[in-house]
């Protein structure tokens, strides 16, 4: 029972950074705002309406960089709507495209 107890602390205590993940909505921000809260706490979520369709909202998780994503994913360039532009640069994870049976990771991405 200790053993069960002890793993369920610790299995919660893993889990919690994970929770802990910033949202924002990013045409609240500027850009300059936007990408600060990238780098700064290494990965955010940030949410905006859609254009394409009425009362949608899309969201996606943004990264500072490769090492904020998984194994077989990099940072790829991405852009979201913020305040004073329409299409602000950064970066979000993508699947890695090993069709070829070759890994690429890409470390020299950058915003």
């Amino acid at each position: 029972m200790k053993k069960l107890v002890l793993l369920a602390m610790v299995a919660s205590t893993i889990a919690s950074p994970a929770l802990a993940i910033s949202r924002y909505n990013s045409l609240s921000m500027s850009c300059e705002a936007a990408r600060a809260a990238v780098l700064s706490q290494g990965a955010v979520i940030l949410r905006y309406p859609s254009k394409r369709v009425a009362g949608m909202t899309l969201y996606d998780r943004y990264v500072r960089d490769n090492n904020q994503c998984e194994q077989h994913d990099y940072a790829a360039r991405a852009y979201v709507p913020t305040r004073d532009n329409p299409r602000c640069p950064v970066l979000a994870c993508k699947p890695v495209d090993d069709s070829n049976g070759f890994i690429l990771r890409r470390p020299w991405i950058r915003f």
